[in-house]
C-alpha cells in the first residue's frame, strides 16, 4: 500500500492524493492549481506527472467536493485517456454538471483572447490549446457515479468508502477510506476541505473517530474567524453605507458554489431582521451561480434548519429584496451602465476569471464604490493583490487605479478556522499512527504540523509534492 502526494500540499488549491492498494490505483481528488506563475504549467503537465503515470493507469477518482480546485483537472485527465469512474456524493455530481463545462468555457474564452493578442502581434507559433474544452468537460461527466452520504460501497474488491458531511459546500465530503490486503487493513481519513461549524445554508462537519493516516486541511491554520456577529456587523455596514450614497454599487467576487448563495441567505436575513434597508435590488451575474443556486434548491434536504425556514419566508410574500439572474451577455453588459444603488454578485471568487472583472473595471476606479472580499484569496490571484492593498492593477491589458472601498470579511469562510480544525481532530479518540497536513499555504501547513506535534504529540508533517509513503 502506498499514499503519493501529487498536490494540494503547501498550498491551497491543486489537491490531489495517489493511493495505490488492493492491485488498484486510483485518485483522490484532482484538482487544478490556481493563481500563481507556474498554475498555468502544473496544469497543463497535469498531477500525473508527478508520479510518472498514464490517465488510463488510474482506475477510479475518489472526489471530496465539486470545487475547481478539487475536481478541475478531471476533464483533461478523461481527455487524454482515462476511463474510469468518478465516485463523488450526488449532490457533488449534480454541481460538476454545471462547473465543468463552465470551467471549459473559460478557457476556451482565455486561449482565444490569448490567441487574438499574438495574431496581433505578428508573433509566430505562440497560440495556445484551451486546457480543455467544453466538449472534452461534457465528455467526463458520463464517468460521474453518484452516491448518498453514511452509505458503504467498494469501487473495487479491497477498498470500501464512505462519504461523510463535511459541512463546506452542498455535496461536500470526508473520505473514510478502508483498505485490505490480505490480513492486512488500513483506514485512511480524507478531511477534504472541512466547513467552519455554525454557518449558514450546509449542516456542520461530521466528526470522525479514528484512522490509521489522515490527511486534514490547514487553510486557516493559522489563525480565527472573527465571530459571526462582528462579520455580520460589518456586511451591514459595508452595504448601507454603500448604498445610502445613492451613487455608488457594492461588486462582490464571489465563487458561484457556496458563497454565492451564503452571501444571497445573509443579505435576506439581515433584511427580514431590518438591519439592512430594503428595498434590496440584488444581481446575480455568472451563469454557474444561476445553476448552482437551482441546484441547491433541488437538494434543499441537506440544508440546515434556518435556511430552510428562510427560504419559506421568502417564497411567500413581499419581502423587500429582489435578486435578479442575469441570462445572457447583453444582460451582464447591462449591469455595468449602474452607476448606484445594485449589489452586484460575480465569479470567479479570487478574481481570476469570468464576469467579475468586467466589473471590477467599471467600479474598481470609482471611490463610491465597494469592493465585498467574503473568502480566502489565495497567493498569486488578483483578489489576493487587492487584498494586500494594491493601489493600481491590470485588467484586460490596461492600467487601472483602485480608488473604491475594500472590506474583507474573513468571518464567512467556508473553510474551518484553527479553532474548528482542532474541535473536529479532538474528536479521534487516539492520534493517527500518521497525520498529514494538506490543502495549506506553506507556512501554515507547516506551523500547524507543528501544533500536533509539540501540543498534542501526534506524528504529524506538511509532506511536499511528490512525496510517497508506505502505508
Amino acid at each position: 500500500m502506498r499514499l503519493s502526494f501529487l498536490g494540494g500540499t503547501r498550498e491551497v488549491t491543486g489537491s490531489c492524493y495517489l493511493v495505490e492498494a488492493a492491485g488498484r490505483r486510483f485518485l483522490v481528488d484532482c484538482g487544478m492549481h490556481q493563481g500563481g506563475r507556474e498554475a498555468e504549467r502544473l496544469n497543463r503537465e497535469g498531477p500525473l506527472n508527478v508520479a510518472g503515470l498514464a490517465p488510463e493507469a488510474i482506475d477510479f477518482i475518489l472526489l471530496t467536493h465539486a470545487h475547481i480546485d478539487h475536481s478541475g483537472l478531471i476533464p483533461r485527465l478523461t481527455a487524454l485517456g482515462f476511463k474510469g469512474p468518478v465516485h463523488c456524493t450526488l449532490a457533488t455530481g449534480d454541481l460538476l454538471r454545471v462547473m465543468l463545462p463552465d470551467a471549459a468555457h473559460i478557457h476556451e474564452k482565455e486561449a482565444e483572447w490569448h490567441n487574438r493578442r499574438v495574431f496581433r502581434r505578428g508573433v509566430r507559433h505562440g497560440e495556445i490549446a484551451p486546457l480543455y474544452t467544453v466538449n472534452q468537460a461534457e465528455d467526463c461527466l458520463h464517468h460521474i457515479q453518484g452516491h448518498p452520504y453514511d452509505e458503504a460501497f467498494d469501487p473495487a474488491p479491497g477498498v470500501r468508502v464512505v462519504f461523510r458531511d463535511a459541512g463546506h459546500i452542498l455535496g461536500s465530503a470526508l473520505i473514510e477510506l478502508w483498505l485490505q490486503e490480505g490480513e492486512l487493513e488500513r483506514k485512511l481519513v480524507f478531511s477534504g476541505d472541512l466547513g467552519q461549524p455554525q454557518r449558514p445554508i450546509v449542516r456542520d462537519p461530521t466528526a470522525v473517530g479514528r484512522a490509521d493516516v489522515l490527511l486534514v486541511e490547514s487553510t486557516y491554520g493559522n489563525r480565527r474567524h472573527k465571530s459571526f456577529e462582528a462579520t455580520l456587523d460589518e456586511l451591514v455596514h459595508a452595504v448601507n453605507d454603500t448604498l445610502r450614497r445613492k451613487h455608488g454599487n457594492l461588486i462582490v467576487p464571489a465563487f458561484a458554489v457556496g458563497r454565492t448563495q451564503e452571501v444571497l441567505y445573509l443579505l435576506t436575513r439581515l433584511v427580514r431582521e431590518k438591519r439592512i434597508e430594503p428595498p434590496l435590488e440584488i444581481f446575480v451575474d455568472s451563469p454557474m451561480a444561476t445553476a448552482a443556486t437551482e441546484t441547491t434548491l433541488r437538494h434543499e434536504a441537506l440544508l440546515d434548519e434556518q435556511t430552510r425556514e428562510l427560504l419559506d419566508w421568502q417564497r411567500h410574500g413581499d419581502t423587500g429584496v429582489k435578486i435578479r439572474f442575469t441570462e445572457s451577455v447583453e444582460e451582464s453588459r447591462a449591469l455595468n451602465t449602474l452607476r448606484g444603488g445594485a449589489i452586484i454578485l460575480s465569479a470567479s471568487g479570487m478574481c481570476e476569471a469570468g464576469r467579475i472583472r468586467h466589473h471590477l473595471k467599471h467600479n474598481l476606479a470609482r471611490r463610491e464604490c465597494t469592493l465585498l472580499i467574503t473568502g480566502f484569496q489565495a497567493a498569486g490571484t488578483l483578489g489576493r493583490r487587492l487584498v494586500d492593498g494594491a493601489r493600481e492593477i491590470t485588467l484586460f491589458g490596461e492600467r487601472l487605479p483602485v480608488r473604491a472601498d475594500i472590506y474583507t470579511l474573513g468571518g464567512l469562510s467556508a473553510h474551518a478556522d484553527r479553532t474548528a480544525l482542532l474541535d473536529w481532530l479532538g474528536h479521534f479518540s487516539e492520534a493517527p499512527a500518521r497525520t498529514f497536513v494538506v490543502h495549506g499555504e506553506e507556512q501554515t501547513a507547516l506551523g500547524f504540523a507543528q501544533t500536533l506535534r509539540d501540543e498534542w504529540h501526534w506524528n504529524a508533517e506538511a509532506p511536499q509534492r511528490g512525496q510517497s509513503i508506505l502505508l
